[in-house]
């Protein structure tokens, strides 16, 4: 099949692209580059060719000849999103509505949409499931929801989208993300000996090996139609659901002589609790093969064997917010996250 993938040079996308080419299947990219230069490690054996491109200049010529499209080029995480929310609405609202739009005029049967978990935002009534309720708080979880409500609506006998709604993801990728709460706090006991949490840690976050969301794509793209049209799955397992004191003290128990200590409650408000019991039984062959201490551990074996540095951690290329912060005050990118040509 050939398939085109948005994003091939962010966290996810620089895992998935060898997943689907091992497979026998054709891969192009497309990716403006803003973390191009976010590089951890060597760990791919093969990556697929990759347009330098806004996924808001896509055109028909582009997807001529696609099969299938799995979307994941969006301004990710929610600071970025708040950083200039009118941009991420422009961009991950209407951007990817349009793309959506193009790749069904152009005879793309098969969309493979990137949303999330977040889109649940405080939920304290049991394990939620694709049919809760959606209750964003932020520009970036409202976003998804858009988007999975308008490109809904053009599903038809040729055109079939998947909306996945990923937990929070974690785990080791050569394009590696350091703002996303287990790396973030396997690189803190790393590099120092410490995580202070600032909150009490009592909030509910579902946790999703990058791995695990890649083979939920590849299991997507490979099943009969008639199981994916229209339908959305959480991406996870029911048993990663973690307070974020767990996930801290799973950390502190795998990087020995970390030590760890909690503060008060704290200012976000995001808690919830999700079932995935959806796709573990409707989509064929997906089943997670990681949990947050085979996670930690894998962290913690990679900064072993690459000598991590504090330097390295803080690196801006490694957290989202700090890249695009730094992609506007030096004018690499415009007012409106285009890269500017002078």
């Amino acid at each position: 099949m050939k398939i085109l993938v948005t994003g091939t040079e962010g966290y996810l996308g620089s895992l998935l692209p060898p997943l689907f080419i091992e497979r026998g299947h054709e891969v192009t990219g497309v990716d403006t580059g803003f973390y191009k230069v976010g590089w951890l490690y060597n760990g791919t054996e093969v990556t697929a060719k990759t347009l330098n491109k806004d996924i808001r200049n896509i055109t028909p010529k582009d997807l001529q000849g696609i099969e299938a499209v799995v979307h994941m080029a969006e301004l990710s995480n929610d600071p970025t999103g708040q950083l200039a929310p009118n941009i991420t609405y422009d961009i991950n609202h209407h951007g990817s509505v349009r793309l959506a739009t193009l790749a069904k005029e152009a005879g793309v049967r098969r969309f493979v949409y990137m949303s999330s978990c977040s889109v649940y935002g405080v939920a304290t009534e049991g394990d939620v499931t694709e049919e809760s309720p959606v209750n964003p708080q932020t520009a970036y979880a409202e976003c998804k929801t858009l988007v999975e409500r308008d490109v809904m609506l053009l599903a038809d006998d040729n055109f079939s989208p998947t909306f996945m709604r990923n937990a929070t993801a974690f785990g080791a990728s050569p394009r590696m993300r350091f703002d996303i709460v287990l790396n973030n706090l396997a690189g803190l006991a790393w590099t120092t000996k410490e995580i202070k949490m600032i909150s009490d840690g009592t909030p509910w976050r579902p946790l999703v090996h990058a791995l695990d969301i890649c083979k939920a794509i590849v299991c997507t793209i490979e099943a009969p139609r008639d199981i994916v049209h229209k339908q959305i799955f959480n991406v996870g397992d029911t048993a990663n659901n973690y307070r974020v004191k767990e996930i801290a003290e799973i950390i502190a128990e795998v990087f020995v002589g970390c030590q760890l200590s909690f503060g008060e409650n704290g200012a976000d408000n995001r808690s919830y609790r999700v079932s995935f019991e959806k796709i573990n039984t409707m989509l064929p062959g997906f089943k997670c093969d990681w949990n947050a201490q085979l996670g930690a551990q894998q962290l913690f074996n990679l900064f072993n064997q690459i000598d991590m540095t504090e330097d390295t951690f803080l690196f801006r290329g490694f957290t989202r917010l700090k890249q695009l912060e730094y992609l506007i005050r030096t004018q690499q990118i415009d007012q409106d996250f285009f890269w500017n040509k002078k």
